[in-house]
């Protein structure tokens, strides 16, 4: 593929011809996709998966794999299924009973798309990950190596939150952070997220029946976060989640679409170039898949604090950390760990795997790499991160900020771990 078809996303960029490509149009050259379907979608807020529903997105994601293009889906509603069920008046409030209902929902889903895939000789694989399966770079990796396996065999990934063991995720995340993750790990180009809304809008469509979604969205900002609301009853993420899945996946260069799963052929029009939902453009140059688990693959077990030197030697100069750029440091963390880099406004710059513990980063905060040795007894490393283990996250100019859409052609090969 050309340099100007994987810029394309990009609306200031040329393809071959020396046209403009509207960054709409980029979407139908993307050839592997995550399309995440929310509770508040699938089951229409009774209880109840909406069979009819899913049938004819299924009929829409055969159109796409039949064109060559790759497809995983995100799944929520576990719960939710499993509350109708089991006849529950709504989401359980205790713990053992959400995990209960997860445990019966995850069935009913699973048949749901495998009744639904069947009609097209299809064959679903259920996939169920928890966020701590990705904080480890070998989990991370068989991940990987699971999904790819999957798609080289024509099935169709279901990936779900295992909401049955995962005790931090049921009780604050959500599957919108989930198909960011996926995305990642599977090195997507494009996340689309459906629910029951027509996409970003400045008013509540809920309360609002004239309220119209952005078209595209090239920055987030705290004015586009000031526009989401909350989540319905039996669901967990409201638009909020679904913008910072969005920011999350521009950092591993994937634009993001959010929109109405109950638009009429809503996958065929998106990937058709039509103006439906709100589209999310990513910027900047697209990280392989290390730098993808770095940035967000887990979360940081702690932060080291920069001066403003510092921050301009990673961010615009492209250089490693050194513990003389250091003025702070917070959290408990190992040699190894992943840490959030703040400037002096403690404001997130970068992540990176320190090569230092918290206590010996906090020792020698403020030092040049030849005092190291002085102060700990030994010096294993100058750097306090090194560059190869650090990523420069969107928002700040340096070269591992958010990125381009990147087109593959319709038989793309798999993205290197």
């Amino acid at each position: 593929m050309s340099e100007e078809s994987l810029k394309a996303m990009d609306a200031s960029e040329t393809g071959k011809s020396g046209r403009l490509i509207p960054p709409r149009k980029a979407l139908a050259m993307c050839g592997r996709a995550v399309i995440k379907l929310g509770t508040s979608l699938l089951t229409g807020q009774t209880a109840h998966l909406d069979q009819a529903l899913i049938d004819r997105i299924v009929g829409q994601i055969h159109m796409l794999r039949e064109s060559g293009k790759e497809i995983l889906i995100v799944t929520s509603g576990a719960i939710g299924a499993g509350a109708g069920k089991l006849g529950l008046p709504g989401r359980p409030a205790s713990l053992p009973m959400r995990q209960a209902a997860a445990a019966v929902g995850q069935v009913e889903i699973m048949k749901a798309y495998e009744r639904a895939f069947a009609r097209f000789d299809a064959t679903v694989a259920q996939v169920l990950l928890t966020r701590d399966a990705l904080e480890d770079r070998k989990r991370y990796l068989n991940a990987y190596n699971t999904i790819e396996a999957i798609l080289k065999l024509r099935a169709v990934p279901i990936v779900n939150e295992n909401d049955t063991v995962s005790v931090d995720e049921i009780k604050f995340g959500d599957n919108d952070m989930l198909s960011a993750l996926v995305c990642q790990v599977a090195g997507a180009e494009v996340l689309i997220i459906l629910t029951d809304v027509p996409g970003l809008c400045p008013t509540d469509p809920r309360t609002d029946r004239a309220a119209k979604a952005i078209d595209v969205v090239c920055e987030i900002n705290e004015d586009i976060l000031a526009m989401a609301g909350g989540a319905g009853d039996l669901g967990t993420g409201g638009m909020k989640s679904k913008i910072e899945a969005a920011k999350i996946a521009a950092q591993s260069g994937a634009a993001t679409v959010i929109a109405s799963g109950r638009e009429p052929k809503v996958l065929l029009r998106i990937f058709g170039g039509e103006n439906i939902g709100t589209l999310f453009v990513p910027r900047g140059g697209r990280m392989n898949s290390r730098k993808r688990w770095i940035a967000y693959g887990h979360k940081p077990r702690g932060a080291v604090m920069l001066d403003a030197g510092a921050v301009k030697a990673i961010v615009a100069c492209g250089k490693s950390l050194l513990p003389s750029g250091i003025i702070g440091v917070s959290g408990r963390f190992e040699a190894g760990d992943t840490v959030s880099v703040l400037d002096p406004n403690g404001r997130e710059v970068a992540r990176g795997l320190s090569n230092y513990s918290s206590e010996e980063m906090d020792r020698i905060r403020g030092l040049r790499s030849s005092q190291i040795e002085k102060v700990l007894g030994q010096k294993l490393f100058d750097e306090a991160i090194h560059r190869d283990n650090m990523v420069v996250l969107a928002g700040s100019t340096g070269k591992d900020g958010a990125a381009g859409v990147k087109a593959r052609s319709p038989s793309p090969s798999a993205p290197q771990p």
